[in-house]
């Protein structure tokens, strides 16, 4: 059985959570860099939590110089087992309003400008990204959003754009053409590399506007979407509340594989790993690369 270990990552508008017992800023080293901040651990109801402010607190990283690696990595080197990440958005979807939450269940990557996965030249590995979220978390945060009266979607597609500029209009109508139901800027790499490091990784999307294709758009003030972010982050650390109990329970292995992801990963054979890279990759994956 696993005791789980909670990992929290707040987005824009959450740096910090409430109500944590025991709590200490430590700073995590990683052989990938700086995370965004020091990490925050504490309980909640008696459950290891760990806390990253992704942005750093006072909002100082923008999304395209975030150390995603480092971010995960710490979180991995930490003892985290489950992820629940949180992030403001903009909606493509009229029935998708501000202060709507949606738990995502695909992605549209459109990044470019990122370090996209741990393995590199001397280590080449492949994991699945099929169905990228932990359905587990997933049904966890859905039933204690609708306990508590959240308005809340299961199930979207989160664009994920490079940014920091946010969409023109005719990008905007192409994601809306696609299908999808919300846009922002750092859900990517973090889910990719969350899976890398075979940690279950769900998303809590939360809605603070209409991106550019609404008409309403243009008279969308900042004040207005700064208030509907601090709404929304004070209903994110009620829900966080809220799952923890039930996520911190002893579990077996995650029935999705989230856990065992790298199981037939890697490629590279070991008489060809560059061990310097072995070496970086003991947090992420040392389950697979230890000696037996």
């Amino acid at each position: 059985m696993i005791e789980p270990v909670i990992g929290l990552i707040g987005g824009s508008g959450l740096y910090d959570i409430a109500g944590l017992e025991d709590k200490q800023w430590r700073q995590v080293a990683t052989p990938w860099g700086e995370p965004s901040d020091e990490l925050l651990f504490g309980r909640l109801d008696g459950v290891r939590c760990v806390f990253l402010p992704r942005h750093g607190r006072g909002h100082r990283i923008p999304p395209s110089r975030l150390n995603y690696r480092a971010n995960i990595d710490a979180l991995k080197r930490s003892g985290v087992t489950d992820v629940v990440s949180l992030s403001a958005v903009g909606s493509l979807k009229e029935g998708l309003p501000p202060g709507h939450f949606v738990i995502i269940d695909q992605f549209i990557d459109r990044t470019f400008a990122r370090e996209k996965s741990f393995f590199e030249t001397g280590l080449v590995a492949h994991v699945s990204m099929a169905d990228p979220l932990c359905p587990r978390i997933g049904d966890v945060l859905e039933a204690e959003a609708r306990r508590q009266g959240l308005p809340v979607t299961r199930g979207g597609t989160y664009l994920v754009m490079e940014g920091p500029q946010f969409s023109t209009r005719a990008e905007s109508e192409l994601y809306r053409s696609w299908g999808c139901s919300v846009i922002g800027m750092t859900n990517m790499p973090e889910a990719k590399l969350a899976r890398e490091a075979e940690l279950c990784y769900a998303s809590v999307a939360m809605v603070t506007d209409y991106d550019c294709w609404h008409d309403g758009h243009d008279s969308v003030t900042v004040d207005a979407v700064v208030q509907v972010m601090m709404s929304n982050a004070d209903k994110a650390r009620d829900l966080v509340r809220g799952v923890i109990p039930t996520l911190g329970r002893p579990r077996g292995p995650c029935p999705a594989g989230c856990d065992r992801a790298l199981d037939h990963a890697l490629i590279t054979p070991p008489e060809a790993r560059d061990p310097a890279l072995v070496a970086r990759l003991d947090a992420v994956a040392g389950r697979v690369l230890q000696p037996a």
